[in-house]
């Protein structure tokens, strides 16, 4: 079998995409969706009633084989067609769970995906095996690559964008075609780390299929790389809700949560969070030398849900939903690449990079 990795160095460069084309019914906007572990069954179900081409029957279907013959026909049909190699120049625009409007900007191209340790590509987050086994049985059953990941690295923004209309555009995203940049985004990223953002189940699949296939095609991802010195880049917390109580030492419920928030802000050196249930909030301590992330994490899994809102956090408590919030305070991008490049990773749900990226915009054939 052929050695499907290369030297150890990121290699980045110009892909043959599949995007909707005339045949497709409906504006690009009713054809899109979030990427598909976002997705709730009543969504799934809203999405399919937009359009018969929702790029969710690919990523969502009832089955693998079902996805490879709608891909097949929607191929054969006119819906999804070839563009020539390019690299292309995404923006965002959103408000974030903190109100802020912002516009975040990436490149999106074709990834060589590497092994961990060959330190090319870091991650952050622990996966599990489940979301990754059904992952792989898509991606074999289609040949297709549905889904970008959105991966972050250090330095300037990679290129500009284009002084002229986007050349696809749905309601916060536009896309630049670049034809001729090949070489200088091969150039920029081959001595640079990439971390992953999100998408590390994608990612530790696609490495699973470059394996199985050993060729160079099946070795290759559809990636949106975001500067650290980007602007609109923020990371978000994702604050815990807990159905039943939770045991936390000194514990003790004084303060709003507003309040308890602000001194959170101001807590330094070690791990914290702010506990709230019975309509009172207090700070809570970790260990000198953890993550908040990782002195919550030892509460346990059991009962758990996650929002990057906390207002929904405490909402729910107040309803009688829930038992117990944590409220955390977002994990710092310099710390998440220090803990990648250390080798380790973080619990999951430690990140939560907004806005997901829009999937159905772009696809990355590897068949």
């Amino acid at each position: 079998m052929a050695r499907w990795y290369g030297p150890a160095v990121a290699d980045v460069k110009p892909f043959r995409a599949l995007r909707y084309g005339p045949a497709a019914e409906g504006p690009l906007d009713r054809l899109v969706a979030p990427p598909y572990d976002v997705i709730s069954p009543a969504e799934r179900e809203e999405l399919l009633a937009r359009s018969p081409h929702n790029v969710v029957r690919l990523t969502l279907p009832d089955s693998e084989d079902e996805a490879a013959r709608t891909l097949a026909g929607w191929r054969r049909d006119g819906v999804l067609v070839d563009e020539e190699p390019a690299v292309w120049v995404l923006q965002q625009d959103y408000v974030g769970p903190d109100g802020v409007a912002r516009t975040r900007t990436g490149v999106v191209g074709s990834l060589r995906v590497e092994p961990y340790e060959r330190r090319v590509v870091l991650p952050h987050e622990r996966t599990h095996a489940g979301p990754k086994e059904g992952r792989l049985r898509l991606l074999r059953a289609t040949g297709v690559q549905l889904e970008p990941i959105f991966l972050l690295y250090d330095g300037p923004q990679a290129l500009a964008v284009p002084d002229r209309p986007a050349d696809l555009a749905v309601t916060s995203a536009r896309l630049w075609r670049i034809e001729d940049a090949g070489d200088a985004v091969a150039g920029f990223f081959a001595d640079r780390q990439l971390l992953i953002a999100d998408g590390h189940h994608r990612y530790e699949t696609a490495l699973a299929f470059a394996a199985e296939r050993g060729d160079e095609a099946a070795a290759r991802i559809p990636v949106v790389l975001v500067s650290t010195e980007d602007p609109g880049l923020e990371i978000f917390a994702t604050h815990r809700v807990f159905e039943h109580e939770v045991a936390v030492p000194g514990a003790g419920g004084t303060l709003g949560v507003e309040e308890a928030l602000d001194r959170l802000s101001r807590e330094n050196g070690r791990a914290a969070a702010v506990l709230y249930r019975d309509g009172a909030a207090s700070v809570v301590r970790g260990e000198e030398g953890q993550f908040d992330v990782q002195f919550v994490d030892a509460l346990g899994h059991d009962g758990i849900s996650y929002t990057p809102d906390w207002r929904d956090a405490v909402g729910r408590v107040d309803r009688g939903e829930a038992a117990a919030a944590v409220l955390l305070r977002p994990t710092r991008l310099d710390d998440v690449f220090a803990v990648a490049r250390r080798g380790e990773v973080l619990p999951q749900k430690s990140t939560y990079f907004f806005p997901k990226l829009v999937t159905g915009l772009l696809f990355h054939p590897v068949a």
